[in-house]
C-alpha cells in the first residue's frame, strides 16, 4: 500500500512538471509571435524621443563634428554642428518628418537635410538614401540622448 501510494504520488509530480513546460512553451511562443507582428507601437509614438542628442561625428579632414540635435515635441529641430580644430560651425532649425511608419526622423531646414533612425535614447544618422552607414566608423554615427 506504501509503495502504490508513492508510485501515485510520483506519477502526480511528473505530470504537474509536463503540464507546466508546456504551459511555459506556449506562451512564449505566443509572445514571440504578438513581437513580430506588432505594427502599432513605432519610434514616434512608444519612445520618449524629444530632447536633445549629442555625439562627435568622423570628419575627413578634422578630427571630429560635434554635433547636436535638439528634437521638439512640437515637431520642430534645432541643429548644431562644430568643426573640431576649426572656426566654423553651422547651426540651422526646421520642421521635423517621420518616415518609414514612424521610424526616421528627417531634419529639413534652410542649410539642412538629413535622416536619423530613432532609437531608444539615440539616433543613428542614415546616409543620403536613408540608409544606415555601415563599416569601421559606424558606431561613431550615432548621437546620445542627454
Amino acid at each position: 500500500m506504501k509503495k502504490l501510494f508513492l508510485l501515485g504520488g510520483l506519477a502526480i509530480v511528473l505530470l504537474a512538471a509536463c503540464t507546466s513546460n508546456t504551459r511555459k512553451e506556449t506562451s512564449s511562443t505566443q509572445d514571440t509571435t504578438a513581437i513580430a507582428t506588432d505594427t502599432v507601437h513605432t519610434s514616434q509614438n512608444s519612445l520618449d524621443w524629444s530632447g536633445t542628442y549629442k555625439g562627435i561625428l568622423p570628419c575627413a579632414d578634422c578630427p571630429g563634428i560635434e554635433t547636436t540635435v535638439v528634437l521638439n515635441a512640437n515637431d520642430t529641430f534645432s541643429y548644431m554642428a562644430k568643426y573640431q580644430d576649426r572656426d566654423f560651425k553651422t547651426e540651422d532649425k526646421g520642421k521635423i518628418m517621420w518616415h518609414d511608419n514612424g521610424s526616421v526622423v528627417h531634419l529639413k531646414g534652410q542649410e539642412t537635410d538629413l535622416k536619423y533612425k530613432v532609437g531608444e535614447n539615440q539616433l543613428i544618422q542614415l546616409d543620403t538614401e536613408g540608409k544606415e552607414i555601415t563599416g569601421a566608423l559606424s558606431k561613431y554615427y550615432i548621437l546620445a540622448k542627454q
